[in-house]
């Protein structure tokens, strides 16, 4: 089943709304407005606006550069490809996004086909109808569905860790298919990716626009440990790939690591639906973490000849046991953000 996301959705307004606006003012050609409303939405409020400031900027320096052009050399298509080069090596200059350069080479060529006898009411006509569409793009970014941070974040984190409590529960016992496993890992990764993406979008829009779109500076810090315990959690599947089957483990290994990695599943479920509200906020999870300390102890002061197998048991355990830490991490930040809502 196809879903129309929000942003599909905003894009089909800005464009009918640019071109409904070209053609009230007598616009032409408005196909101009619709292209820059498409390249101006963007999926937060502070990169839209980043972009349409950008834009504006670079379709400036582009116009000067296309109008001087077009008085003074021409616009045969030798000419208009140069031009094309020149404007491009100044946008990499002040260091422009693709997205910013390429609606730039959209106004360029907009303006370098002026006939000759209406250079400048030809370019501005051109220019002003690009800004409509970027204006346009903008505001229905800022009012029309604005982006829903934490509802998406919160559901890609949900996704990442059900990937990873598979991954985890199994990794020992070696039960999935070498297929299932593998592709589920790509997915964990890829998810992982996303949410670090947004969490920079997160900062962003603290940082940048906090006026506009007001964000719970705890919750983003929560966020951030969501995004910590699931990027560790990933760790510890890469070090039993590495190491842990390649240490040739016993029964009793199999045993204990099978253990600690399902408690430390369960805790990490059990902090996400406190997050929710859907259980009581105390401690009746136990993470088994001194009993996860004396087996590290034992494999560092025990009388284990193969180093080779202590060594790579020990990777695997510190990476457990780093695990284990960001997860009461969680938990405590959970609890502060918590306490302090439940006082507003």
């Amino acid at each position: 089943m196809i879903t129309l996301g929000p942003r599909a959705l905003k894009t089909g307004i800005a464009v009918t709304i640019s071109l409904f606006i070209c053609i009230y003012f007598e616009l032409e050609p408005a196909v101009f407005a619709g292209v820059a409303a498409i390249f101006t939405i963007q999926p937060s409020i502070y990169k839209t606006w980043r972009q349409m400031l950008d834009q504006i900027i670079t379709n400036t320096i582009g116009a000067i550069i296309a109008l001087f052009a077009l008085s003074f050399i021409g616009n045969n298509p030798v000419i208009i490809g140069l031009i094309l080069i020149i404007v491009i090596l100044v946008c990499v200059k002040f260091k422009m996004e693709a997205n910013v350069i390429s609606l730039t080479m959209v106004t360029v060529l907009a303006i370098m086909s002026a006939p000759g006898d209406k250079d400048w009411l030809f370019a501005l006509n051109r220019f002003n109808i690009i800004m409509i569409g970027m204006l346009s793009g903008f505001a229905v970014n800022l009012l029309i569905l604005p982006p829903k941070f934490k509802v998406n974040y919160y559901e890609k984190s949900k996704e990442a860790f059900n990937k990873l409590s598979l991954l985890l529960r199994t990794a020992i016992s070696d039960e999935l298919t070498e297929k299932t496993f593998s592709d589920n890992w790509k997915n964990l990764q890829k998810d992982i990716q996303k949410l670090e993406e947004q969490y920079k979008m997160f900062d962003e829009e603290r940082a940048k626009m906090s006026k506009v779109n007001r964000l719970n500076v705890r919750e983003i810090v929560v966020f951030k440990q969501m995004l910590k315990a699931l990027k560790q959690g990933e760790k510890v599947l890469e070090l039993i790939e590495e190491h842990y089957f390649q240490s040739d483990a016993n029964e009793n290994e199999d045993k204990q690591f099978d253990t600690y990695l399902e408690q430390l599943i369960k805790s990490h479920e059990y902090y996400l639906l406190k997050y929710e509200g859907k259980i009581k906020a105390d401690d009746t999870v136990k993470s088994h973490e001194q009993e996860l300390k004396g087996f590290l102890s034992t494999l560092l002061n025990g009388e284990e000849t193969d180093s080779d197998h202590k060594l790579r048991m020990l990777a695997v355990g510190f990476a457990v046991y780093e695990y284990a830490f960001q997860l009461k991490r969680l938990n405590q930040l959970i609890e502060q953000y918590l306490k302090k809502e439940s006082v507003k």
